[in-house]
């Protein structure tokens, strides 16, 4: 109890360069336990880009091929499934609802999805939140879209504006539906998912900026109406709200929930053996799960990094403490002559190498909580990352103890000098 006593005020002597040891110790445990938790959110949040689907439907390509096509709007399918296929999939028993997706189209290089109104109430993110809007509301019309908040952001747009789409996807397009705009209705609130990323359209609209998707009825009545221009475009207004959800012929994929889960093995087994086509069913989770697999060399390269800021703390501990040792002999040796031994001398620098790790660590905690209350917003909105801010996990903690006891280890080298300094000196340092 007296050497901690000693070694505090010793600290507290030397409270300048300690605490510059201590605050470098303290931000390498930050940096360390922040990287740790944004590593473990992230890939827990990649696994959640999509939440509370069951299963992704499409041609038969490959798992992650549907899954970067469907979710991320990365590639594309050659195939698609026919709106035959998708009504008779959808009837099957247990399944609680379904969203149809169709891509293949673009605006200034960012996807357009055609969608029904059922992608705003059951399509989920992250721990099962739901998409909200910041301004407006979903589509109503067939000449509406539902922009992602980095579409509004990045290309400006807000309620009102009106909306070229353009036909196949990437920066350049040779096809624009120019006589077709879209008027901006609604902007979603960030989630850090494609869906920021994504213009949202009535699936019915997609048939008809292709020249599909009209009934007969509505074929019949625009020629008798060809030259009565204002008249047809009221009637138009009006047949697109009520054709919202309307019939193409064929959708890229389509998103299953169900009732239970003990329904999601059964209907995925048949589709992938589904007669009238070649589909296939994917489970989102589980295809994810696959895809960080594949990127896992990211991980590795965060835990290097974790791994060099505490070396890099704990070699300018010993840095410090090294250098300010040859300046402590004097005081080294007039403890020797009030009777301390020179094992008392090595537990004494011990201790201190120990408070100093202590402290840091303790420091580096409160800095990490308050790195991540200010960064949780920044790293969902922008990144898609939803970090928790919970207790210290059994992992954290033993990081924490593994930095407690390299901190002791590195304490012991200069712990060990001033040790056979003692011995050399005796009593009284020889200058």
């Amino acid at each position: 109890m007296i050497l901690i006593k000693l070694a505090y005020k010793s600290l507290l002597n030397r409270r300048g360069s300690a605490f510059l040891t201590l605050f470098t110790i303290a931000i390498s445990v930050m940096l360390l336990l922040s990287i740790e938790r944004v590593r473990v959110d992230a890939k827990s949040s990649f696994s959640n880009t999509i939440s509370g689907t069951d299963l992704i439907v499409g041609a038969r390509t490959g798992d992650i091929q549907l899954l970067l096509s469907s979710v991320f709007r990365i590639g594309h399918t050659n195939n698609g499934v026919s709106w035959q296929s998708y009504l008779f999939i959808k009837q099957q028993r247990g399944v609680a609802w379904t969203i149809p997706l169709s891509l293949g189209d673009s605006h200034k290089g960012q996807a357009v999805l055609g969608t029904s109104l059922d992608y705003f109430t059951h399509y989920k993110y992250g721990k099962k939140q739901p998409l909200t809007f910041t301004q407006g509301t979903a589509f109503s019309h067939l000449n509406e879209v539902v922009i992602g908040s980095e579409i509004s952001s990045k290309l400006n747009y807000q309620l009102g504006d009106k909306v070229i789409i353009s036909h196949g996807m990437g920066n350049t397009s040779f096809h624009h539906h120019d006589e077709d705009p879209f008027t901006v209705v609604g902007i979603l609130k960030a989630t850090g998912t494609p869906v920021d990323k994504t213009l949202h359209i009535p699936l019915a609209a997609i048939e008809l900026i292709h020249g599909g998707g009209h009934s007969e009825h509505e074929h019949e009545h625009e020629h008798e109406h060809e030259h009565e221009h204002e008249h047809e475009h009221e009637h138009e207004h009006e047949q697109h709200n009520e054709n919202l959800t309307g019939e193409p012929k064929q959708i890229t994929a389509f998103l299953m929930g169900f009732d239970s889960p003990l329904y999601t093995l059964q209907v995925r087994r048949n589709i992938n053996q589904y007669k009238p086509e070649a589909l296939l069913a994917i489970m989102p989770g589980v295809t994810l799960r696959e895809l960080w697999e594949m990127l896992s060399i990211v991980e590795k390269i965060l835990l290097l990094f974790s791994s060099i800021v505490v070396l890099v703390s704990l070699l300018g501990m010993l840095t410090t403490l090294l250098a300010s040792l040859n300046q402590r002999r004097r005081e080294l040796a007039i403890l020797r002559s009030v009777g301390a031994r020179p094992w008392h001398l090595f537990s004494l620098i011990s201790i201190e190498s120990l408070l100093i790790t202590l402290f840091g660590c303790l420091l580096g905690c409160g800095l990490f909580y308050g790195l991540m209350s200010i960064a949780a917003g920044f790293l969902q909105s922008h990144g898609g990352i939803s970090v928790t801010i919970s207790m210290l996990s059994h992992y954290e903690l033993v990081l924490i103890g593994a930095i407690m006891a390299a901190g002791f280890i590195v304490g012991l080298i200069p712990a060990t000098r001033a040790y056979f300094y003692s011995l050399t000196d005796g009593m009284s340092i020889k200058i």
